[in-house]
C-alpha cells in the first residue's frame, strides 16, 4: 500500500475547521475598509499637509517626477502612516523577470554614531534601493561578477502595507534595471509602452476632440486556478516541484457534465474566497466576480477595470495573497496552465481598452452618431496592429505551460484571429463592399452605427474559441497564460497599437493634405484597414481541423509551441518596431528572448528530470510489485493443473505490465540521454528547441504507458493521489 497516497486521503477525510485559520472578515460594508492598507489619496490628505497635498497630487496626475524635496515630504508621511498601523520595515517590491514578484526588507531602525536611536525613512530611501543585479534573469544584461542593480520608485502605482502573519511590511511599487539603466523587469516596458502609446493617441483623438490631452490604457484581468487540499498536493512530487501533474489518468468523471461550472460554491472553497477577497480589499484589489469554472476544482475570480499599470501590479500582488490565504485552509493554489490533462487549463484573460483624460472609452461605439468615427478609427486601428504584428502577440503569451494548455479543452488556439461578431461584421462589410468615401458615405456609416444601440451593451455574442474577441467595449486577449504577468501582452498590445496609431495619423494627413475633407480622410483609412486586415477576422470555431487548413491558406501563423513562437524577439521588424518606439533597446530585447528561452529551457528540464524519477522511484516498483503477485497467481494455478483459459487474463494482466514497464524504461533511458544531448548545446535557441522536439515528446510517451499503468495496477498499491481522489474530494 501507498503510505504517502492513502496518508493523505486519511488527512482529507479527518479534516477539521479546528485546523483552518480564518481571516476575521470585518462585519462591515467592504467600503468601509477597501484600500486601507494603501497609501492612496485619502492617506496622503491626512499625512501630508493640504499645499504639499496638491504639489504631490499635481505631479502624479501630470507624470512629472518628483522633486527630492518632495520625495522627502511623501516619505515622511509615508512612513508616519505606514508606523501608525503597526508596520516595523519596508521593501522596494517589483516584478523581475522570474514571473513573480521579489522584496527585499529594511527596518526603519536606525541607530546613530552617537548611540541616539530613532526611526527613519528619507526621500532617497524611498526613490532609490539597490538588490542584486546578478542573480536575476537578465539574457547576459549582467555577469556574475557586475552584480549591481538599481530599483526605482515608481509613483504612478501606490505604496501598500503587507501583512504576513504577525508582520507587517511597507511595500514600494517599483522598477528594476541594470548599473547601466537597463530593463531587468516587466514594468519598465509597460510603463515605456504607455507612454509611447498615449503620445500616438493623443493626435488621433484630437481628431475628434480637442479636450483630450492623456489617453490610458485599461486593464481587467480575470484569474482562473485550481484549488486541492495541500495533503493531495504534499503527496505529488510532480505538484510540488513543478506545479502540475506529469502523469495521472484521467477520471472516469471529469467536466462532461458541464455539473461545476456555476454551480454552488463548496463551503471550504467559499470560506477561502470571502478571506482570499477581504484581503485583496485591503490592498485595494477591487475584485468582486468569483464562481465556479469548468473544471472540476477549478474557480475564477474578476476586478473591476484600472489602468493598466496598477491592473497588472494588482494581478501580481493577488497570485501572492492567493497562495497565502490558501495555505491558511490547508489548500494549495495551482496557477499552472494546465494542472490536469484532460480538462480546462486555466488562463488569465486580459479585456484591454482605452480611455481618455475626458472619460471616453475609445473602443465603445456610443451612442451618439458623432462619436462612432472615433470608435471606428480606433476599432480597425487595434485590429490592423493585431493583423500585422500577430505573431508578436502570440509569443508574448508563449510560456512552456501555455503550450499545454492552447488549443485544448476551451482554450484558444496557438492561431491568432480576431472575433467582432455579426454586428459589427455586417458594418465593416458594408463599409468595404460600396459605402463611398465622402461626406455623404461617413454620414451613412454614423447612421448605419447609431441604428444599433446594443453595441454599447453586448454586440457581440460570446466566442471561447477565439484567442482575440471584441466584447463590446473592449478586446478580451483569452491566451493569456494563468500563472503569467500579464504586463508582457500589454506591452506588446500598447506597442503595436501605439505604432499603427502613429501611421493612421500619418495616413490621414496625407489625405488631407490632397486637399480630402478630414472626416472622408478618416473614413479612407478605416476602408483601408478594413480590406487589409480581413484574413484575420474569423467568426467560427477555432477549435475545428477545418479552420488550421483555412487559416494557413488565409497566410496566418500557426506556433503551438514557444520555441517556434519566441523567434519573432529577435527579427528585424520586431526590433525596429520596439526599439524605434522606446520601449525596448535591441540589447534589451535580445536579452529578454534570451530569459525566456532559458525559462522554458529549465522548466523542460525540471519536467523531465522529476518524471524520471517518479516513475522510476514510484511507479515501476509498484507496478513490479504487483505484476510479481499476479505471476504467483498464474503459477499456482499452473501448479493446481487448472486449465490454461482459467488464468489467461492474469496472464494478460502480466504480460501488458511488463510491456509497459519496459517502454517506460527504454524512454527514460532515452529521456535521460536527449537531455544531456539538449544541455551541451552552446545557444539557447538550439537548446529550448531540442528540449521542445527531442526532449519533450518523449515526456508525453512516458506518461502514455504510466497511465495505462494506473488502470491496470491494485489501486492499494498505486502510489500516486489519483485524478479522481484530487479534483472531486474537498
Amino acid at each position: 500500500m501507498s503510505t504517502s497516497r492513502f496518508s493523505a486521503l486519511e488527512q482529507v477525510a479527518n479534516r477539521s475547521a479546528s485546523e483552518i485559520t480564518y481571516l476575521d472578515i470585518p462585519d462591515t460594508q467592504i467600503s468601509t475598509y477597501f484600500g486601507s492598507h494603501v497609501f492612496n489619496e485619502q492617506a496622503m490628505q491626512r499625512y501630508l499637509s493640504p499645499a504639499n497635498f496638491q504639489k504631490v497630487k499635481a505631479a502624479l496626475d501630470s507624470g512629472d517626477k518628483l522633486s527630492r524635496e518632495l520625495a522627502d515630504i511623501v516619505a515622511d508621511g509615508m512612513k508616519r502612516w505606514a508606523m501608525d498601523a503597526g508596520v516595523t520595515h519596508y521593501t522596494h517590491w517589483f516584478q523581475p523577470l522570474t514571473g513573480r514578484t521579489a522584496e527585499k526588507h529594511d527596518s526603519f531602525f536606525q541607530l546613530r554614531p552617537d548611540g541616539e536611536i530613532l526611526e527613519e525613512f528619507t526621500g532617497d530611501t524611498l526613490v532609490q534601493q539597490e538588490p542584486d543585479g546578478s542573480s536575476f534573469p537578465g539574457g547576459g544584461l549582467r555577469s556574475t561578477f557586475e552584480a549591481r542593480g538599481y530599483t526605482a520608485w515608481d509613483p504612478s502605482s501606490p505604496a501598500f502595507i503587507l501583512e504576513v502573519e504577525e508582520g507587517k511590511t511597507l511595500c514600494i511599487p517599483t522598477i528594476f534595471v541594470t548599473y547601466g539603466g537597463e530593463s531587468l523587469d516587466y514594468k519598465l516596458p509597460l510603463l515605456k509602452s504607455q507612454a509611447f502609446l498615449e503620445k500616438a493617441a493623443i493626435p488621433v483623438c484630437q481628431y475628434f476632440d480637442s479636450q483630450v490631452n492623456k489617453v490610458s490604457t485599461t486593464l481587467g484581468w480575470e484569474q482562473e486556478y485550481f484549488l486541492i487540499d495541500e495533503a493531495f498536493f504534499n503527496a505529488r512530487t510532480d505538484l510540488l516541484l513543478t506545479g502540475r501533474t506529469l502523469l495521472g489518468k484521467h477520471s472516469p468523471k471529469g467536466q462532461q457534465l458541464d455539473d461545476h461550472y456555476f454551480g454552488a460554491i463548496p463551503e471550504r472553497v467559499y470560506a477561502y474566497m470571502r478571506d482570499m477577497e477581504t484581503e485583496c480589499h485591503k490592498l485595494g484589489i477591487p475584485v468582486r466576480t468569483r464562481h465556479n469554472e469548468v473544471g472540476p476544482g477549478q474557480y475564477e475570480l474578476a476586478p473591476m477595470f484600472e489602468e493598466s499599470n496598477l491592473a497588472v501590479d494588482h494581478n501580481q500582488l493577488l497570485m501572492d495573497i492567493m497562495d497565502r490565504v490558501a495555505r491558511r485552509h490547508k489548500l494549495r493554489v495551482l496557477l499552472h496552465e494546465k494542472p490536469f490533462a484532460g480538462v480546462n487549463g486555466s488562463g488569465k484573460h486580459n479585456n484591454w481598452s482605452m480611455a481618455t483624460n475626458t472619460g471616453k472609452n475609445l473602443l465603445s461605439p456610443g451612442k451618439k452618431p458623432g462619436s462612432n468615427l472615433q470608435f471606428l478609427a480606433f476599432f480597425m486601428t487595434t485590429i490592423q496592429a493585431v493583423y500585422r504584428y500577430a505573431d508578436l502577440l502570440r509569443a508574448s503569451v508563449a510560456s512552456a505551460g501555455n503550450d499545454h494548455r492552447l488549443g485544448a479543452n476551451e482554450a484558444p488556439p496557438a492561431i491568432i484571429s480576431v472575433f467582432i461578431g455579426q454586428t459589427l461584421t455586417k458594418v465593416l462589410d458594408d463599409i468595404e463592399q460600396g459605402i463611398e468615401a465622402d461626406q455623404h458615405g461617413v454620414k451613412e456609416v454614423l447612421d448605419l452605427l447609431s441604428k444599433v444601440p446594443s453595441l454599447e451593451l453586448d454586440n457581440t455574442d460570446r466566442n471561447r474559441t477565439s484567442p482575440f474577441a471584441f466584447t463590446g467595449n473592449k478586446f478580451e486577449i483569452r491566451m493569456v497564460g494563468s500563472s503569467m504577468n500579464c504586463a508582457a501582452p500589454m506591452t506588446v498590445m500598447n506597442t503595436i497599437v501605439g505604432k499603427q496609431l502613429q501611421d493612421f495619423k500619418s495616413a490621414v494627413d496625407r489625405h488631407i493634405a490632397d486637399g480630402m475633407e478630414k472626416n472622408t480622410a478618416i473614413l479612407a483609412v478605416i476602408k483601408q484597414y478594413i480590406t487589409e486586415s480581413k484574413a484575420i477576422r474569423f467568426e467560427g470555431d477555432g477549435y475545428s481541423d477545418s479552420w488550421k487548413e483555412e487559416a494557413a491558406q488565409r497566410g496566418l501563423s500557426n506556433t503551438p509551441n514557444t520555441p517556434d513562437a519566441l523567434k519573432v524577439y529577435v527579427s528585424k521588424e520586431v526590433e525596429t518596431l520596439f526599439s524605434e518606439s522606446g520601449v525596448f533597446t535591441v540589447r534589451e530585447l535580445e536579452a529578454h528572448y534570451e530569459v525566456m528561452c532559458e525559462n522554458y529551457i529549465l522548466k523542460q528540464q525540471i519536467e523531465s528530470r522529476t518524471l524520471g524519477e517518479m516513475v522510476i522511484n514510484q511507479i515501476l516498483p509498484a507496478a513490479i510489485s504487483y505484476q510479481s503477485r499476479m505471476a504467483d497467481n498464474v503459477l499456482t494455478l499452473q501448479e493446481l493443473g487448472l486449465p490454461s483459459h482459467s488464468f489467461k487474463a492474469q496472464l494478460d494482466i502480466v504480460k501488458l505490465i511488463g510491456e509497459h514497464i519496459a517502454a517506460i524504461k527504454e524512454n527514460v533511458d532515452a529521456m535521460r540521454d536527449a537531455r544531456k544531448a539538449a544541455n551541451e548545446l552552446t545557444s539557447s535557441e538550439e537548446k529550448a528547441h531540442a528540449y521542445c522536439y527531442n526532449v519533450k515528446p518523449l515526456t508525453e510517451t512516458i506518461r502514455l504507458h504510466a497511465d495505462r499503468l494506473e488502470y491496470l495496477v491494485d489501486d492499494n498499491e498505486w502510489p500516486l493521489v489519483k485524478y479522481r481522489e484530487m479534483m472531486f474530494l474537498r
